[in-house]
């Protein structure tokens, strides 16, 4: 049998592979595909005849997405069981265990308490209302302050851009239309960056770290080492790069919304407990990260 790349296919008797997808097209004697749940093989076709699957059948979030390796970054592909095996590892009782809490938990939730205080909706719209930008400035660099999610040399940018008082106008607008307008998130989050890149401070971890801490139920925070290391062990392509840009960050939302859908078991509160288990699910890099 001929197979085309991109065809789905299961194997016929390793039932626990899941779905694969044809990865190049195929020759008389073998066939490339990825399999989500093992990864990459290259199968012997005068042994085994993978079976084509269409349709419904052959949907698959992972595959929709699949992250083609063009170099060998030393990083194989992990399946979500053997992921959450790591967490687990690492943390024994999961997301509601007391280490999970002490070492992940509950500085994020203060960081969000203190973040739904001082930028609070009601209270970010008075301070815009008496041009107040210092004060927003202010709180918004104690929110940052408040955990050690950016770095110190990033933080220090954010802040030495913010010494104008056009820049903590523009700065006070765009926040505030990020974290509470109804326009469209990409349009909100173009202009936060465009902010950002004016101010010489647009790096990731800024431009996702008041979402997060703010909504941590819907976005997720990007720091781009993890986010690729994660994305990478699971084969899901985030369209990563190093300059701000919407593809990236949705394709990071998408991804952090599969992951939080395949650990579903481990019921994760938010994406403060996905954002995590990102960062646990390889043994060895989590002290290292």
């Amino acid at each position: 049998m001929e197979y085309k790349k991109g065809d789905r296919v299961i194997h016929p008797k390793k039932e626990d592979w899941g779905l694969g997808e044809v990865l190049e097209n195929s020759n008389d004697a073998t066939v490339r595909v990825f399999f989500v749940g093992v990864g990459e093989k290259i199968l012997s076709l005068q042994y085994v005849q993978p079976i084509k699957v269409e349709g419904i059948e052959a949907k698959n979030i992972v595959l929709d997405n699949l992250k083609i390796r063009k170099t060998t970054s030393g990083i194989k592909y992990q399946s979500l069981p053997k992921s959450i095996q790591f967490f687990l590892e690492e943390f024994p009782d999961g997301f509601y265990g007391e280490k999970f809490i002490e070492y992940e938990r509950d500085y994020k939730d203060k960081a969000h308490s203190l973040a739904s205080e001082l930028l609070g909706k009601e209270s970010f719209i008075g301070l815009l209302n008496s041009n107040d930008y210092s004060e927003i400035v202010k709180r918004a660099l104690k929110v940052t302050s408040a955990t050690n999610l950016i770095f110190p040399n990033e933080k220090m940018s954010l802040k030495d851009g913010l010494q104008s008082h056009e820049a903590k106008q523009k700065f006070s607008h765009v926040l505030y239309s990020l974290l509470y307008s109804e326009e469209e998130l990409e349009n909100r989050f173009v202009a936060f960056s465009k902010v950002l890149e004016e101010i010489n401070a647009a790096k990731w971890t800024t431009a996702t770290y008041f979402l997060f801490i703010v909504h941590p139920d819907k976005y997720m925070f990007v720091k781009p080492t993890i986010t690729q290391y994660s994305s990478e062990l699971c084969g899901y392509e985030v369209n990563y790069r190093p300059q701000l840009n919407w593809l990236t960050y949705k394709s990071v939302l998408d991804f952090s919304e599969y992951i939080k859908s395949e650990i579903s078991k481990l019921k994760p509160r938010d994406m403060v407990d996905v954002q995590s288990f990102m960062w646990c699910i390889a043994p060895g890099k989590y002290h290292d990260a």
